[in-house]
């Protein structure tokens, strides 16, 4: 067996499918391009199908549908209030955006774009700026005490000012990096398993019980990687929702 297709690396490999060029910037179209567009459509579709009727007796695809508009209406009036209703079309587009491209990516031979930092690491740059942009319009220069919460001393806030600002600034970096080393590691050890599958079943029948033992662990592996999946979509949404909170309640802290 080529060495190659046990590199577990290999399927997050970024390769060009339209060669473009705007100047000298390089513009291609990329298997990470197509794979986030194909997420795009057939979250259109999906929800394009289920409300295209909008029976009073709701079908199987539209029962799911208002299902996950109602979730997502839920959290975001947990999270973030019923003024935070108002940023549920942002909230609601980011959660399915991010959980299509998830399940995408375990389809066999697909291409997970949330294994890639520069993808997730945009996703919670957009959140974050978004924050602040709400956080300014909305309070003023009174969001700055999202840094100085009230109550306190004030010679502690000689120390707690620079730990909020550490904390707020690291937010990007940790919604970013949690989504992409999740589904990074998840993927890896998939590939690991089912190669270890092949390659135990090559190296001769004395190896086929280990291998069995291997596979079980494999499909279990895979229900895992199903779960996180969607809980990895759930836990980004509902801290952009709790960011959210903080910049329309800046005052309150």
């Amino acid at each position: 067996m080529p060495a190659i297709a046990l590199d577990p690396i290999k399927q997050f490999q970024v390769t060009k499918w339209l060669d473009l060029k705007l100047g000298n910037i390089d513009i291609s179209f990329t298997n990470a391009s197509g794979f986030m567009l194909l997420g795009v459509v057939l979250v259109i579709t999906f929800f394009g199908m289920a409300s295209r009727k909008g029976e009073l007796v709701p079908s199987r695809l539209q029962s799911v549908a208002e299902l996950g508009y109602g979730f997502i209406a839920d959290m975001v009036r947990s999270a973030a209030g019923e003024e935070g209703l108002k940023f549920f079309p942002f909230v609601f587009t980011l959660f399915f955006f991010i959980f299509f491209a998830n399940m995408i990516g375990m389809v066999p031979y697909a291409f997970t774009t949330t294994s890639h930092i520069i993808v997730t690491g945009a996703l919670a740059l957009t959140v974050i700026l978004m924050v602040i942009v709400v956080g300014l319009m909305k309070n003023g220069l009174g969001f700055f005490k999202l840094f100085a919460p009230s109550g306190a001393p004030w010679y502690i806030y000689i120390i707690l000012t620079p730990i909020e600002i550490i904390s707020f600034l690291a937010r990007p970096l940790t919604l970013g990096l949690r989504l992409f080393a999740n589904m990074l590691a998840g993927h890896i050890m998939l590939k690991l398993f089912a190669g270890f599958v092949v390659a135990l079943i090559g190296a001769g029948a004395v190896y086929v019980p280990i291998a069995a033992l291997a596979f079980g662990m494999g499909v279990a592996l895979n229900a895992l990687e199903f779960l996180v999946a969607g809980l990895q979509a759930y836990v980004f949404a509902i801290l952009t929702c709790v960011y959210l909170n903080d910049a329309l309640h800046a005052d309150h802290h």
